[in-house]
């Protein structure tokens, strides 16, 4: 109860670490991958001494992949962003999240009471927009890929011109069903590229899963965090063996800052999602924040990004402290 008491006062006397100027993320507009090269341009002009930019690989259709590192600290934690198209919220909330937590860290503020002094030793790795070519599909801009591939994108989606739904990467996989935990016993349907759902041939086929794994071990976080859309939901349970508590613990911390629901363990769970894998490589805590109300196939709309910034806000600064609490006892 104290400690639930404790995080409340947190939440409570929150305020935006960003007071004074104008912000250099704009989350009310569409956010297009044009506007993540654009944005990370300016953070880096801007807190180029607090972060590191740097590209960890392509989408099939050569779009960057991004990892944003905010910290000095040796160890981090990882929050990845937009595994599917139509879930780039998630890359609005983080975009602002990083920015804040920028400013806060750049200025000494704290970020609620959460003092941005945590960074000198854990930091934080973004991955704001893992699937580009999915969220400037599902965005609508289909022009902006090669005339002789529009054709099977049109087949994909089952010949509509609004791509509003689509949820997978360019090639019509399913990002988030590409991990190797437990990819075996994922329903094959759909058996060929879909707009969602189509797991591949086999695990870490897509370009940008096999990126981000391979950035996953040479980084080796403490704590993992894959935002998505939606529902205001935490699953964090995927054969955590002896660490169930300790990862619970953490999941209920998030839980009480966002007031999103936290997911019943299921000893059914399949699989093949980026903290299904984490969890069973790493032995260590990760969880899949659904962001939004329920919206059925498409977006969340902008007008929603006040409330889930305000739930938010906390969550990252919040693990980097829970982080430096593994760190002392990782060996345990």
């Amino acid at each position: 109860m104290k400690k639930k008491v404790f995080i409340l006062l947190f939440v409570l006397f929150s305020i935006h670490a960003i007071v004074h100027g104008e912000t250099i993320i704009n989350p009310y507009e569409t956010y297009t991958y044009d506007k993540l090269n654009k944005d990370l341009i300016a953070l880096d002009q801007h807190y180029g001494h607090l972060l590191q930019v740097k590209k960890i690989g392509s989408s099939h259709f050569g779009r960057k992949i991004y990892a944003v590192k905010l910290g000095k600290g040796k160890e981090h934690i990882l929050i990845v962003g937009s595994h599917h198209g139509r879930e780039w919220l998630s890359t609005s909330i983080m975009m602002r999240m990083m920015e804040t937590y920028a400013d806060a860290y750049k200025n000494n503020r704290a970020v609620g009471l959460f003092h941005p002094k945590i960074f000198d030793d854990i930091s934080i790795w973004f991955v704001p927009m893992l699937n580009p070519d999915g969220v400037t599909i599902q965005q609508g801009l289909i022009n902006e890929f090669p005339l002789s591939h529009r054709g099977r994108l049109m087949k994909m989606n089952e010949n509509w011109i609004d791509f509003s739904r689509w949820k997978a990467n360019g090639h019509g996989i399913d990002l988030n069903r590409q991990y190797p935990a437990g990819w075996k016993k994922l329903n094959k349907e759909p058996a060929v590229p879909y707009y969602q759902f189509y797991k591949g041939k086999r695990p870490l086929e897509a370009a940008e899963v096999a990126a981000l794994t391979k950035f996953t071990k040479k980084e080796q976080p403490l704590i993992a965090i894959a935002y998505h859309t939606a529902g205001r939901e935490i699953y964090w349970n995927y054969k955590n063996g002896r660490h169930q508590k300790r990862d619970r613990s953490i999941a209920e911390n998030i839980a009480f800052i966002t007031g999103y629901k936290l997911a019943n363990p299921s000893k059914n769970a399949i699989g093949g999602g980026y903290t299904d894998w984490f969890i069973t490589t790493f032995k260590r805590p990760a969880m899949t924040i659904e962001l939004s109300y329920l919206v059925g196939e498409t977006n969340p709309p902008l007008t929603v990004f006040e409330e889930e910034w305000s739930r938010n806000e906390l969550v990252g600064i919040m693990l980097a402290y829970e982080a430096k609490k593994l760190n002392l006892f990782k060996k345990i």
